[in-house]
């Protein structure tokens, strides 16, 4: 493993902008699922930058955001320079999101920095693991000649359609015939492609072929590394970032920001620049290392079930409860005394103004009810 002291600085880039609108009611414009606490005491937010202290000082911690969540985000994260909250005055998904923080750190840093791109709202129970195995990919990252592009892999459980899917290669990340490479004890494998969201028979196929890993949104890369795929397979957004890249520490920033940011692109990272760079490996190689971390994205209150549940049919309850020949519901009430009587597999959730039931099996459908409220205005629900 390369001594810390001879690789370049390595910052953590958390993207912190989504809406969570499948946690509903709790999420809501200016608090969404990454500055709650879904599972345990402190915010989703919170638990990742705490977990990832051991690597990057708080000097080296930078989280993009949007304007509306920019404030709380602050105010909860109070250890980071408040410089480095970075808020995007729309959404332009995570290219672009990237591409800000790539930016900044051009200025701040060098071209030469490490960037760990992390969410900000995904559980990850073995978390000295999960700081090896970031240690690791920082260590592929920093590589020298073509830059490398490196993601974390989650061994899938289950043929799921809401994933994008990695497949990587025979051969190891060297090019080497009938083996893995190990990187500080870690392997680390070639990717030959990604496929964003399969249907189900794809992703039963997948699953059956034993070469294909959960695409976890982790990456790592050098600044230089970024900016130069960006130029290469989005020229214009490239071309508007680095015009922004010139106002950064002057007045003239936040003007500037509102005028380009709105104009960009708006396309994920994956298939701008990771799809086409893994079908041009000399140019761009790119690497997976597999990652068995205790990762969830809790993308909704049904997961945060599973994650919670000590066994099969047992209620997870936040608040007060009191069940009679009721089992499998999630149960969250804080102020008020939940009695369920003969109920199963239900999600309820109440807040101030609003309450959630339906089946735990539904629980992904909770995003449908938020547009049904924009769609008739309720715009004090949101």
């Amino acid at each position: 493993m390369t001594p810390a002291a001879q690789l370049p600085e390595a910052h953590a880039v958390v993207l912190a902008g989504g809406r969570g609108t499948r946690f509903w009611p709790r999420s809501r414009t200016r608090t969404p699922k990454q500055l709650l606490n879904i599972v345990g005491e402190e915010t989703m937010i919170q638990q990742t930058v705490a977990r990832l202290s051991p690597l990057f000082p708080p000097s080296r911690v930078w989280v993009v955001t949007n304007d509306e969540q920019s404030a709380e985000v602050r105010r909860q994260l109070r250890g980071i320079n408040a410089r480095h909250v970075l808020a995007e005055p729309v959404g332009r998904n995570t290219a672009a999101a990237i591409g800000l923080a790539a930016v900044h750190l051009l200025r701040s840093a060098s071209a030469d920095a490490l960037m760990a791109v992390l969410p900000a709202d995904h559980v990850i129970a073995l978390d000295e693991r999960y700081r090896r195995i970031v240690r690791a990919a920082l260590e592929v990252a920093a590589r020298a000649g073509p830059g490398p592009l490196v993601c974390l892999g989650i061994v899938p459980t289950r043929p799921d359609t809401g994933f994008g899917y990695i497949e990587f290669a025979k051969e190891s990340s060297r090019g080497a015939k009938g083996g893995e490479e190990q990187v500080a004890g870690e392997p680390v494998l070639a990717v030959r492609r990604f496929t964003e969201k399969p249907p189900l028979p794809t992703a039963r196929r997948y699953m059956a072929a034993g070469r294909y890993l959960w695409n976890a949104g982790m990456f790592f890369w050098r600044v230089s590394t970024f900016l130069a795929l960006l130029e290469r397979l989005l020229p214009k957004t490239h071309t508007a970032l680095m015009r922004l890249a010139d106002t950064i520490g002057t007045p003239r920033y936040n003007a500037a920001l509102r005028r380009i940011y709105p104009k960009l692109e708006s396309i994920s990272v994956d298939y701008a620049i990771l799809e086409p760079a893994s079908r041009d490996r000399r140019r761009s190689p790119v690497f997976v290392v597999p990652a068995e971390i205790g990762w969830s994205d809790i993308g909704s209150w049904a997961a945060v079930y599973e994650l919670l549940a000590a066994k099969n049919g047992e209620n997870v309850a936040a608040g007060r409860v009191l069940a009679l020949e009721a089992a499998g519901n999630f149960l969250w009430s804080p102020n008020k005394l939940i009695a369920a009587v003969g109920v199963s597999d239900l999600v309820v959730v109440d807040t101030h103004d609003a309450l959630l039931i339906c089946p735990r099996d539904r629980a992904q459908d909770v995003g449908r009810i938020v547009k049904e409220l924009e769609a008739q205005k309720h715009h004090k629900l949101l």
